[in-house]
């Protein structure tokens, strides 16, 4: 395939050129005659099938069978984690500039396979094109920071002043070294990015890596491992196993010889991993991403039709499924009717189907489990809220062999527990408050403190990015309210429940947690 006119980024997004379309278009179809295949794990270099296999099948059409994986089992997960511990001295030992040389070939064969790997994100995440291309290119440009990081700290290895010694030289240096074999497990709503950038940092870094994405995107993983091998790592320094994560991705994080992990899923399993790696014969690191309950508030001075458009893309952007959703709006009572009104009516105007296809924006949820977890919330607020437009499951016609629902507008009083509680649904909240103080002491008494957006005057913005207790803040942007960080531009990461370490995606302060500091000093 021929370069590309331009290049992929959010802002991409919001403006196609045609060849981007028809690019997809050709993936989507040319990976279509491909649906239905065996994949393995891969372990020290070498594929490993498991004791049996698993479907993977789009929530965009049941009846689509996208490929059969390999169970993995616990002692797969062992041979990884050995894998991986065997190699680490050998990839710790290679020059950095030469794991960098590597990590950006990753990056650049990412950028060419990244119409086809998008495609097969978007039949098994159930992402419309867009969403899918930002995913796959971010997942590249990850690689490419953290190659920038590493070559910007020169390898974190730095020359300090010599002792003040009389008769002798004794000379000083810091280095960070790799902690060892490094555990990543992905989840589903972005099965490229939150694998691929969390091992381009370990890699870089020195680490060997075991990486598992979620059982229902098993695909995205095998995609990135081929990426990865293809680059030309050596063998068992990234390692994928496949499976269900209480048997293969248990036993991965449980095995002593892992040195670090790198998790992001529910506060519940990512609390109970932080304390499993704090607990052992010393403290392991553990990199927590858990959620969000994301607010966004609007003044009566805000531009309604900015925010509306703001709040309705990170609302309903994946269906909902992003922990970074926009699923709670405080709004002052003198301009609350008339923002209601804009959001149910361009909530209204979203086509809801089959994602790859362009005219659509909103897809299905990922399984059952979510599509019954809406019903529920929405048979709920019905009885203890109002329901402004949505709650409906979409089961008739085209779409009646997949997980689709409607896009929700509704209300409830302040105290209702579905302010509090993350369900990755696309569905958001609309409250009135008094003023702008009320709504921020509202977003800041969530546990969580992902991102948050704000929609007001130039004078409010600064009351508001000083009080507002959140990792990542978006003010008067209609590209999203809550969502659509981008390496480079927008560091990725939460406070509170929605963390473990503060330090963001995409940031100047990521890549050392991958790193342990080591001072020497020799003496002449």
């Amino acid at each position: 395939m021929s370069p590309q006119s331009f290049r992929l980024t959010y802002s991409t997004m919001f403006d196609p050129p045609p060849e981007l379309h028809d690019r997809f278009e050709a993936s989507l179809a040319r990976l279509r005659s491909q649906l239905g295949s065996d994949y393995p794990q891969w372990i020290d270099g070498a594929p490993r099938a498991g004791r049996a296999h698993f479907e993977v099948r789009s929530p965009i059409d049941r009846n689509w069978l996208l490929g059969r994986f390999a169970r993995g089992a616990a002692q797969d997960a062992a041979d990884a984690v050995g894998a991986a511990a065997g190699a680490q001295r050998g990839w710790a030992a290679t020059p950095w500039r030469e794991r960098v040389r590597l990590l950006r070939r990753v990056a650049a064969l990412i950028e060419e396979r990244v119409y086809d790997i998008s495609a097969a994100v978007a039949l098994e995440v159930g992402k419309n094109r867009m969403e899918s291309l930002g995913e796959v290119q971010e997942t590249a440009d990850l690689f490419s920071w953290y190659c920038d990081q590493m070559e910007a700290n020169e390898g974190f290895d730095r020359v300090l002043p010599n002792d003040p010694l009389a008769g002798f030289v004794s000379r000083n240096r810091t280095v960070l070294k790799p902690y060892g074999v490094w555990a990543v497990i992905a989840p589903f709503n972005f099965p490229f990015a939150l694998a691929g950038g969390p091992i381009g940092a370990a890699l870089v870094a020195g680490n060997t890596v075991v990486f598992k994405t979620a059982t229902d995107t098993t695909w995205s993983g095998w995609l990135l491992l081929e990426v990865l091998r293809d680059a030309g790592l050596p063998a068992g320094v990234v390692n994928y196993v496949s499976g269900a994560g209480s048997e293969v991705g248990a036993a991965v994080v449980n095995d002593p010889r892992v040195a670090g992990v790198t998790f992001t899923g529910s506060y519940e399993v990512g609390m109970q991993m932080l304390r499993l790696f704090a607990q052992g014969a010393w403290p392991r690191p553990c990199i927590a991403e858990m959620g969000g309950k994301n607010a966004a508030i609007v003044s009566r001075h805000a531009d309604l039709e900015r925010a509306a458009t703001g709040i309705v893309r990170s609302a309903f952007g994946l269906q909902g499924q992003k922990c970074s959703a926009c699923s709670r709006v405080y709004v002052e009572r003198p301009v609350a009717e008339a923002l209601r009104s804009l959001l149910v009516e361009k909530t209204r105007m979203i086509s809801v189907g089959d994602p790859t296809l362009r005219q659509h924006w909103m897809g299905p949820v990922i399984n059952e489990t979510a599509y019954a977890r809406y019903q529920k919330c929405a048979e709920n607020l019905r009885r203890h809220g109002a329901i402004h437009t949505g709650g409906e499951a979409l089961d008739s016609g085209a779409l009646a062999n997949g997980w689709f629902v409607a896009p929700t507008v509704a209300t409830a009083p302040l105290e209702y527990r579905l302010w509090r509680e993350e369900k990755f649904i696309p569905l958001v909240l609309v409250g009135e408050v008094d003023s702008l103080a009320q709504a921020i002491d509202l977003a800041n008494a969530s546990e969580y403190g992902l991102t948050a957006g704000f929609y007001g005057a130039r004078d409010e913005i600064p009351f508001f990015l000083d009080r507002i207790e959140a990792g990542v803040t978006y003010v008067n942007r209609p590209q999203g309210a809550t969502t659509g960080a981008w390496p480079g531009y927008q560091p990725f990461g939460g406070w509170k429940a929605s963390g473990t370490t503060g330090k963001a995606i995409g940031s100047f302060y990521y890549l050392p947690q991958y790193l342990r500091e080591q001072s020497q000093t020799v003496v002449d």
